[in-house]
């Protein structure tokens, strides 16, 4: 029987931080997963606008992000999707390569899983995975329950920061709740510091800084003209 439990962590990555690489380590150690694939996202459907950073360089700043880093791995399942990236599509193209819904663990902050009533294809999406929701600064994974009483039933947790649990999903998918602590640093803010030419040192991985000085990322007009598009 294969045992292989996968975690998934989609994004933007416009671009990524170290908050994004908190919350996968956080997920990977609470509930004991092999190893986390960063997908970074093609197009992604949630925004009104295209990316800053072009998907080949979201894809590179996620590489680098993730090297030297043995239970993170970076995918290009979505990067080289023409069309939206929706998690149910994602999902689905996972199930196709034999991974099944138990095996498969989609991870996301507090703050985005509030609004998975508006996600394409809800209430169907949860069938897809386990989803595994790690606390945000301010939004603790652990206040989920009141606030979507409707899932209440079907959420576990939340789990204990520094400990490791496997997790039978036998019995169906589940929301997991994991409270740990993650950097307070959004890309928005990484790229306002940039077009203002502030220091990033500590928001992103210190190759992923190294990268976006020697491309010029963020530093233009373009960036300026994207200070108040939502967070990536």
């Amino acid at each position: 029987m294969n045992s292989t439990r996968i975690g998934i962590l989609g994004g933007t990555f416009d671009p990524v931080h170290t908050g994004h690489v908190d919350t996968a380590l956080a997920a990977q150690r609470t509930l004991d997963l092999d190893h986390v694939l960063v997908l970074p996202s093609g197009t992604p459907p949630h925004r009104t606008s295209p990316p800053v950073a072009s998907r080949f360089h979201r894809f590179a700043m996620a590489a680098l992000a993730v090297t030297g880093v043995p239970e993170l791995k970076v995918s290009d399942l979505e990067i080289g999707q023409d069309g939206p990236c929706y998690t149910f599509d994602t999902l689905a193209r996972l199930h196709r390569t034999g991974l099944a819904a138990a095996a498969i663990f989609f991870i996301t902050g507090a703050d985005a899983f509030e609004e998975i009533e508006t996600w394409s294809r809800y209430p169907q999406v949860l069938e897809m995975a386990n989803f595994v929701v790690v606390s945000r600064p301010g939004r603790p994974a652990s206040a989920l329950p009141a606030k979507l009483p409707a899932l209440a039933a079907r959420m576990s947790g939340p789990a204990a920061t520094g400990t490791s649990t496997r997790v039978d999903a036998g019995s169906g998918p589940l929301v997991l709740l994991v409270d740990a602590p993650t950097r307070d640093v959004s890309s928005t803010e990484v790229r306002r510091r940039l077009a203002a030419g502030a220091s990033i040192a500590g928001l992103v991985p210190a190759a992923v800084e190294t990268y976006i000085g020697q491309h010029g990322l963020y530093s233009g007009g373009e960036a300026a003209a994207n200070l108040g598009r939502s967070l990536a």
